[in-house]
């Protein structure tokens, strides 16, 4: 088979991994639909999406180890296999622990995911661009992401065959995606020259050792931090988006899910715009812009009662945080291009932020009486991420 179709073809399946890897977004939405149906408090609500982050610290660098025995490819299959299973467990039952083992699982498998997906594209990729690359994969994650609420409000609806599921009824449909993705990546050939079948790798407990000590490097560890801050406003404004439309606007729940969806098509329209901006406009200035837009969007979440001055801070932070992953994950990889599939462990731990903030926001929430609080605990993310501009490399 020519090479090109060959690149053509790992680039395409990899992708569709990128749409599976989207799956993850799901719990914000979700935990929205199980503190309605079981009555939870704010704070219980919180604990679903961030019991799912909490595994990227627990499975992360691990991963990145697995990698260097097992190879890239075969670390992204097992992910696959573990989401599809997450997926298939509420199909029987909305019960409360039965959520936590699917959401714990589907953090497991997306741990695995991002951390060995990433490096992957670098392998698939020919001739650079690899920030721009990596931005086109969170926009067919963004994709995934932003269809989720609509999937879940479509489902609630009673007069639809929707097998008994309701809302729920988006497992089984991202369940099936997430097969196809599996089978796909599987059938295609991807050559991994850096993995050596006799290659003399050291102990476990050295490598894990040598990828902490990756955070005594200043770029990494503030890459670190950079990702979790990233990954906490997006996990927040998730959840928090629609609880902000109903204490301000007496909207249910079905109507301000739409606070979700558009979060993420903001979201996606900065990934698809950002993979063309990023191979001709100074990283460094659209880094910044997109700063910009995420402080706009905290006062406006912050301040605003009217539906307009809500819906364009949604739209802000979303289109704000869109590349900041792709932009912070690259200066990290290369500035350790022989570790990468360390720092890539490092990085996506960082993910960790998924927990810790949705977490505080909750208690903060509870301890305020208003979703405003929330708001403030994203607003320091905002604020650190504007002191990491300086590390963009133009």
């Amino acid at each position: 088979m020519d090479q090109k179709k060959v690149n053509a073809l790992a680039l395409s399946s990899v992708m569709l991994c990128f749409f599976a890897m989207g799956f993850v977004d799901l719990v914000g939405i979700a935990s929205n639909y199980v503190k309605h149906d079981l009555g939870l408090s704010d704070s219980m609500a919180n604990s679903l999406p961030g019991l799912v982050f909490f595994w990227f610290l627990i499975f992360s660098v691990p991963t990145g180890v697995l990698m260097n025995k097992i190879g890239r490819k075969k670390t992204v299959l097992l992910s696959l296999v573990i989401t599809i299973f997450s997926l298939l467990l509420p199909i029987f039952t909305e019960n409360f622990y039965v959520m936590l083992v699917s959401f714990s699982l589907l953090g497991i498998g997306n741990a695995l995911m991002q951390t060995s997906l990433n490096p992957l594209v670098s392998t698939v990729v020919q001739g650079g661009h690899l920030a721009s690359t990596l931005t086109f994969g969170q926009f067919i994650k963004a994709i995934a992401s932003f269809m989720a609420p609509y999937i879940a409000m479509w489902g609630s609806v009673n007069d639809i065959p929707n097998f008994g599921l309701g809302w729920r009824v988006l497992f089984p449909i991202y369940m099936v995606i997430g097969i196809a993705a599996s089978l796909f990546l599987l059938s295609t050939p991807i050559e991994e020259p850096e993995l050596q079948e006799h290659r003399q790798l050291p102990s476990v407990g050295h490598q894990f050792v040598a990828c902490f000590k990756l955070l005594g490097t200043p770029i990494v560890l503030l890459s670190f931090i950079g990702i979790m801050c990233h990954v906490g406003i997006d996990v927040g404004t998730n959840t928090t988006a629609p609880k902000i439309l109903m204490e301000r606007l007496g909207m249910t729940l079905d109507e301000a899910a739409f606070a979700t969806s558009l979060y993420f098509i903001f979201r996606t329209i900065g990934c698809f715009t950002g993979t063309v901006i990023l191979r001709v406009l100074n990283n460094r200035l659209f880094f910044a812009i997109s700063i910009l837009f995420m402080a706009l969007s905290m006062c406006g979440l912050f301040f605003g009662h009217e539906k307009w001055i809500l819906y364009t801070s949604i739209a802000l932070v979303g289109y704000g945080n869109s590349n900041v992953f792709s932009l912070v994950f690259a200066q990290a990889l290369k500035s350790e291009p022989e570790k990468q599939n360390e720092v890539s462990g490092l990085m996506i731990m960082g993910l960790f932020g998924g927990t810790i903030f949705p977490m505080v926001m909750g208690w903060a929430t509870d301890a305020a009486h208003t979703v405003a609080a929330a708001v403030a605990v994203m607003a320091v993310g905002v604020v650190y991420l504007a002191t990491y501009i300086g590390r963009i490399k133009e």
